[in-house]
């Protein structure tokens, strides 16, 4: 099954849950009407609390292997501060200005569970944010910290801190992050999202000349 399909499936079973919850409501020669009713209840509760998560896995993008999740240049605009471009796989591109010496990109990651990883669904991620952090601790302790979200705000619910917190039956959650890097003018790194996480490799020689200063 394709990974865009999932959300139809989800939509299509909600669609069911209110057909046969609204069955039951409005049927009143049951004579176990209080049952029947509170059945009913839980299935419309059902297809509201799919359908909103079938919404919000939209937000998340299907990968198999190692794939490119976005690209971060940078340009300097003051002492230890940077202007960080986040250009994602759509093509669109934010600007962040980041605090610090050191940057880092993360993700929220889902896996799915039984029965939908037999169909041969592949895990999803979604951007979640871009933060700066100093080489020196007192640095760390005293001066401005920058954190920018980069996640699609949930519509209703948040499907990945619910699975997070152990309250999700069909997908598992992790936080993938790449390792903290060295930012410098003229840099550009590209990110992936694989097996273990996100991994920041540099596309430039700016990229590469400050990563073999900061080694």
């Amino acid at each position: 099954m394709n990974y865009t399909l999932a959300p139809l499936v989800l939509f299509a079973f909600s669609l069911i849950f209110v057909l046969l919850g609204a069955t039951v409501l409005l049927r009143q020669r049951w004579l176990l009407q209080w049952l029947k009713g509170t059945a009913g209840i839980l299935l419309v509760v059902a297809a509201v609390y799919l359908s909103l998560f079938a919404l919000n896995i939209y937000g998340y993008k299907e990968y198999a292997q190692e794939v490119p999740v976005a690209t971060v240049s940078f340009r300097q605009s003051g002492d230890q501060s940077f202007i960080a471009t986040v250009t994602r796989t759509d093509g669109s591109a934010e600007d962040f200005r980041l605090k610090g010496d050191q940057w880092q990109l993360d993700a929220r990651i889902i896996k799915w569970r039984l029965p939908f990883s037999l169909l041969g669904l592949k895990p999803g991620y979604q951007l979640d944010r871009i933060s700066g952090r100093y080489y020196a601790l007192e640095d760390e302790r005293s001066r401005d910290r920058t954190v920018y979200s980069l996640h699609r705000e949930p519509v209703g619910i948040d499907v990945w801190q619910m699975a997070n917190d152990g309250w999700s039956i069909l997908v598992d959650a992790r936080y993938g992050s790449a390792a903290y890097l060295p930012m410098a003018d003229g840099a550009l790194f590209e990110v992936n999202a694989g097996a273990t996480g996100l991994v920041a490799r540099p596309m430039n020689g700016a990229a590469q000349q400050a990563i073999s200063g900061w080694n």
